[in-house]
């Protein structure tokens, strides 16, 4: 059997390189396209006739193929669908191998059913397609029938004719002769075309609601639990189905919500993953605003029973569609996140330390539970967003939240940094003022940065800008802190480790330093320009963005304190080499921030008394008013452009 499947992967391998002349580009060296066509005409019909072979056997039961061959096979398969040549003689086969092998393999099979009963947490890995294999049967064989009936739609019909002959069989049965296994195949199965079946020009499309009011609806009360879940699953493939009658979408809603208490963990997760795009119906929408509280405890609960990083979605979408509801509790709903939060990460700690890693290492993080802790940090971060006009419960929620910042910087779990430096952003950016909590919070990024996470700085950023934004008066009065943050700038510049975009951050951390802290921060001028200027004089600013950037960490000074700038441009031997640099890209400012900082710089040169203009730039004193000319010549297009970012494209004008 090994053997059988180490072919069947050179031969698709070489079907799907060579043997497919479809695929076969004319710039193609060599030339490949007269061995496909060959391949395609005279050894693929014979290979697939040896595959439709295996196949009878195994529908016959007289031979035992294994998964990988199984899914082998449906890939060959469906490596034959498009290819007219190859489409001719797989066609006549094509209702014999939908009956008797793809839908087979799509029902249940005793070790799902074992699963489902013994371990419902490995089967929703498994198979409702959370982190499902990419080789397995089942998936090669949905991929098989999305392909045919994208490539082949005549056989669209052919299979809902089939689906239907199963599900009215199991309709029309005693209850004592019912095959739960086959109506939850076939339910799985036109679950597979939902989007096909609602694409557009789709004949067939009026009749899905009829089809789950009598096919899908009776499965919410199956006495197999692997069947009600499917119920839900299939509603959830069908979430672009737009329902008629809105009682059926009541109908649904009461189901689906019942099925979350479902006594079994598969059911209650598919539950909750049916409930999330239900929220667009506005006759559902509505209902659920009174049950929010205990929709979101049930939620919290699933969450904790079991890792499936969906689930962080469904609560990410309903706290920001109902934060109104959830207002009343948001402290409550932060602390059970929290401790979700903490559950996981001090699951992951100890899973890797009983791995024996080292401190940083982390490598594979990314598994389930990762991702499902990721989630939660995305919903706490939504959850915050929503809160901005309640400071006193925000001011709450940044104690409640200091656990969750805390276990994730000091145990280097670099895979979450950027969304827990979202997480310190929001608090700050919301409150408009830093608490005493979000000061620890500062020590830990502090710590962190200085641990060697330094190439997180731009993540760091816009939490530090609201830092220097909104707590400029601790900053002055706590040498520390400010020391803290001006160290980061220079330690982004003296690590040869860093790249130009990290640079870039340095320059934009010093400059909300110069714009926030006008007066209080003299003793640092010299320090940013002398950083700056050792680049441009070395010539090592190679990109556009990077020179601006490094250039405009002067012109802040220059706006800062005209006349001390220059005095220390003039005591390097600078001032020439920078007033040239500057008026020559000139036009290369495009940003409206841009044009605005050189006005004003410009704006605070021109009041200087004369006796603080160096004798050494005087001679080119009047190309100020020329260079102040043409920024506000240009100013009116970069404001429109900023309009149209807004508009279209967020703050793209912004980071540009």
């Amino acid at each position: 059997m090994v053997l059988l499947t180490g072919l069947q992967r050179l031969l698709l391998t070489f079907k799907l390189r060579y043997g497919n002349p479809t695929t076969i580009t004319k710039s193609s060296t060599p030339d490949y396209t007269p061995y496909a066509k060959t391949f395609i005409s005279t050894f693929a019909p014979e290979i697939l006739k040896g595959y439709l072979t295996e196949i009878d056997k195994w529908v016959s039961k007289s031979q035992w193929l294994s998964n990988s061959a199984l899914s082998y096979t449906l890939v060959f398969m469906e490596e034959c669908v498009k290819p007219k040549a190859m489409w001719d003689h797989l066609k006549p086969h094509m209702d014999n191998l939908i009956a008797h092998f793809v839908f087979p393999i799509l029902c249940q099979s005793d070790e799902d059913i074992e699963l489902f009963e013994d371990d419902p947490s490995e089967y929703l890995h498994r198979k409702l397609n959370f982190y499902e294999e990419v080789s397995a049967p089942d998936v090669a064989a949905t991929n098989f029938l999305v392909s045919l009936t994208k490539n082949r739609k005549k056989q669209t019909f052919s299979i809902l004719t089939f689906v239907n002959s199963v599900v009215s069989k199991y309709e029309a049965a005693p209850e004592d002769q019912k095959q739960p296994r086959e109506k939850e195949g076939a339910l799985r199965m036109i679950g597979s075309l939902a989007s096909v079946i609602l694409g557009k020009k789709s004949p067939i499309a009026d009749q899905v609601e009829y089809f789950f009011v009598r096919h899908v609806f009776p499965e919410f009360r199956s006495p197999h639990g692997f069947l009600r879940a499917r119920a839900c699953d299939t509603l959830e493939k069908f979430e672009q189905l737009d329902f008629k009658d809105p009682n059926n979408l009541m109908v649904i809603y009461r189901n689906i919500l019942e099925s979350m208490t479902d006594p079994e963990l598969p059911v209650r997760v598919e539950a909750a993953l049916a409930l999330q795009p239900l929220i667009r119906h506005d006759v559902i929408r509505t209902s659920m605003q009174q049950n929010i509280p205990q929709i979101m405890q049930q939620l919290l609960k699933l969450a904790n029973e079991v890792d499936v990083d969906a689930l962080a979605n469904v609560m990410e979408d309903f706290v920001e569609v109902f934060s109104a509801e959830l207002t009343p509790f948001a402290v409550a709903l932060s602390e059970q996140l929290r401790d979700t939060y903490m559950r996981i990460v001090g699951e992951l700690l100890e899973r890797n330390a009983s791995k024996g890693g080292d401190e940083d290492g982390y490598g594979d993080f990314l598994d389930d539970k990762s991702i499902t802790a990721l989630g939660v940090l995305q919903t706490i971060g939504t959850l915050i967003l929503t809160l901005e006009s309640t400071p006193d419960v925000l001011l709450h929620l940044e104690t409640i939240l200091m656990p969750v910042i805390s276990i994730t910087l000091e145990n280097k779990l670099y895979d979450l940094y950027n969304e827990i430096f979202e997480i310190i952003d929001s608090c700050t950016f919301a409150s408009k003022t830093i608490s005493a909590s979000m000061w620890q919070a500062f020590e830990l990024i502090h710590k962190t940065f200085k641990a060697g996470a330094e190439l997180y700085l731009e993540d760091m950023l816009p939490a530090l800008d609201n830092y220097v934004a909104y707590g400029s008066e601790m900053l002055v009065q706590n040498p520390a802190y400010l020391n803290a943050v001006v160290g980061m700038v220079q330690d982004i510049f003296a690590d040869e480790k860093v790249g130009g975009v990290d640079r870039i951050c340095g320059c934009k951390l010093a400059e909300t330093l110069m714009l926030n802290l006008r007066g209080h921060i003299d003793q640092y001028i010299p320090l940013f320009i002398e950083m700056a200027m050792r680049v441009i004089d070395a010539g090592e600013a190679r990109t556009k963005s990077y020179r601006i950037h490094l250039m405009e960490m002067v012109i802040n000074a220059i706006y800062y304190n005209s006349a001390l700038s220059l005095q220390v441009l003039e005591a390097k031997g600078w001032t020439n080499k920078f007033f040239s640099a500057w008026f020559a890209n000139i036009d290369n400012f495009r940003r409206v921030h841009d044009k605005k900082l050189s006005i004003a710089a410009i704006s605070s040169l021109l009041t200087l008394p004369a006796g603080d203009v160096p004798v050494s730039v005087q001679q080119g004193w009047p190309r100020l008013l020329q260079g102040v000319t043409r920024l506000f010549q240009t100013l009116p297009a970069a404001l429109k452009r900023m309009s149209f970012n807004l508009s279209h494209c967020g703050l793209q004008d912004f980071q540009s």
